[in-house]
């Protein structure tokens, strides 16, 4: 990838994919704590009317930020993250699971050596997040 500091507006980043299986969903689960049974059991996500099992939406907006800290080049660039749930992400229950592309495209880059990224999540085509943003730092500013 270029060096951090060559970001201009309009410039895509290299895309990222991540792959998400419902071992995952299992491993998740324990780390965090949250047993819904949406995230394991068809039977319940379709009878609460989800299409299947889906994944967190934390751990969606986890790998979209771990995309975030690749392009900046460490966790301690990402000055800022956010981003609205827009489609679950539906993990189907064989070996392969589904896969979380993102892309990032510079939207802003400042004088102070931050840089805005609009992020994009899909899903089997479709946008799994709204309003997806960071600012990471590109650049430390010169002490003065």
């Amino acid at each position: 990838m270029e060096t951090q500091s060559t970001l201009t507006v309009g410039q895509e980043l290299p895309v990222q994919t991540f792959r998400v299986t419902r071992a995952d969903l299992v491993r998740y689960a324990g780390a965090s704590g949250d047993f819904n049974p949406i995230h394991w059991s068809d039977r319940i996500a379709t009878k609460v009317g989800l299409p299947g099992v889906i994944a967190h939406g934390m751990l969606t907006m986890a790998l979209v930020g771990r995309a975030v800290t690749g392009w900046a080049g460490s966790p301690d660039a990402v000055i800022e993250y956010g981003v609205r749930f827009a489609r679950p992400v539906v993990v189907p229950d064989d070996d392969t699971g589904t896969e979380i592309e993102v892309r990032a495209k510079v939207r802003a880059v400042a004088d102070d050596g931050s840089t805005q990224l609009d992020l994009t999540a899909t899903c089997a085509g479709e946008r799994v997040l709204s309003q997806a943003r960071a600012t990471i730092r590109t650049a430390r500013p010169t002490p003065g």
